[in-house]
């Protein structure tokens, strides 16, 4: 019996490890396994391994290695940020500005925090979703303390001007942070470039493993302690490093920005090709996101008249793995608030779907997506009741 082909298109969600990431993690399950705070031989070649990697960190974003602290992964990071600093900053002012299309993990935070009594201003995008540096500038007030922009986003693909957002926010006195998820890996990220002073990372989006993040924490930055307990990562995140991930973390980041050129332009020609043929070869259909300041993997299509989660399972039969939005909400009945931030109506922004790309993505795997998409969905315009 012939075997199903396999297509992963869903790189946004998680990436796999890539193999020289395990390599370099595998001795400190093992023969490694010293507790970093330990004084003795085992625990130092710990201790030494995290350093390493946070050195790795700091060299790929431009920063110094004292400013990056080790978490479990970007939710954790951009959860710290946004309450670290309002617990932080709280004396001085309660104002938050962020996005419309922010992810969830910089979204809740807020609306937790506008329950303690904080002011948040969520910002509108355009129809591309990007946000206007004016409207940033025009919504900070003397109480502002925090401006909180991805520098791109998770769904669409969309890069925001955040070089010019983070400059704005200097200008003006009020700390900037900027969720960097999906931006590793994929174009430079430079924290004095961007003026960043608090920055969010995780390693399983380009070929770490899931489970270890880092958040960048300018000097003299005030910020809120966010796990009491011990000295770890001086004194700031308590609790035992998970010195395996860290050791990822740090190898993977090192890959990422060594081969971020050419993956990035082989890969932005492969999803250059997929919008095109998608496009021409099924009618209804639009591109969400920025035509051409967009993740070089990112293809999000929205269809009219069928539903994205028929597409996902119908492409899953068929050997095809792909997304209609973030991973972190995918279990939501409720369609993208990104799509509805960027003025889709409720009943198109539940028919899109959204194809990332990675560095072990072929043009043979696009050619195979191509020749299955457009049979896809003509099968469930079909069968819809929405019309077509």
């Amino acid at each position: 019996m012939e075997q199903k082909r396999t297509v992963y298109m869903d790189h946004a969600a998680t990436t796999p490890v890539r193999p020289e990431v395990v390599e370099a993690m595998l001795p400190y399950f093992s023969e490694r396994y010293g507790n970093p705070s330990s004084l003795y031989a085992l625990a130092r070649e710990a201790k030494g391994a995290v350093e390493e990697a946070r050195g790795q960190v700091a060299s790929a974003i431009g920063a110094e290695p004292e400013e990056i602290f080790f978490t479990s992964g970007g939710t954790e990071s951009d959860n710290w940020a946004i309450k670290g600093v309002a617990a932080g900053l709280r004396k001085r002012g309660d104002h938050i500005i962020t996005s419309s299309i922010e992810h969830s993990a910089v979204i809740h935070p807020c609306r937790e925090l506008e329950k303690e009594g904080f002011q948040v201003t969520y910002l509108p995008v355009d129809e591309f979703g990007r946000v206007d540096p004016g409207a940033v500038e025009g919504a900070i007030t003397k109480e502002t303390i925090l401006i909180s922009v991805m520098a791109a986003n998770n769904e669409i693909g969309t890069i925001q001007p955040v070089a010019e957002i983070g400059r704005i926010a200097h200008d003006r006195g009020v700390l900037f942070h900027t969720d960097a998820v999906q931006a590793i890996g994929a174009f430079p990220v430079d924290v004095d470039a961007i003026g960043a002073d608090l920055l969010a990372l995780t390693a399983h989006k380009f070929g770490g493993p899931k489970g270890a993040g880092a958040l960048y924490v300018r000097k003299r930055t005030r910020i809120a302690t966010l796990m009491e307990g011990g000295a770890q990562e001086r004194g700031r995140r308590a609790g035992t490093e998970n010195v395996p991930g860290i050791v990822g973390l740090g190898r993977a980041i090192e890959l990422a920005v060594a081969g971020m050129p050419r993956n990035a332009t082989r890969i932005a020609g492969m999803r250059d090709r997929m919008i095109r043929e998608i496009l021409d070869a099924i009618p209804d259909t639009r591109l969400n996101g920025h035509p051409t300041e967009r993740l070089p993997n990112n293809v999000n299509i929205a269809f009219r008249y069928v539903e994205g989660e028929s597409i996902l399972l119908l492409l899953d039969s068929l050997g095809i793995s792909a997304s209609s939005g973030s991973a972190c909400t995918s279990a939501s009945l409720e369609p993208s608030h990104v799509l509805l931030a960027i003025g889709l109506p409720h009943e198109i922004a539940h028919g899109s779907l959204r194809l990332t790309l990675g560095q072990d993505t072929t043009e043979d795997d696009v050619d195979h997506v191509l020749s299955v998409l457009p049979g896809v969905i003509e099968r469930l315009r079909e069968m819809s009741p929405l019309g077509g």
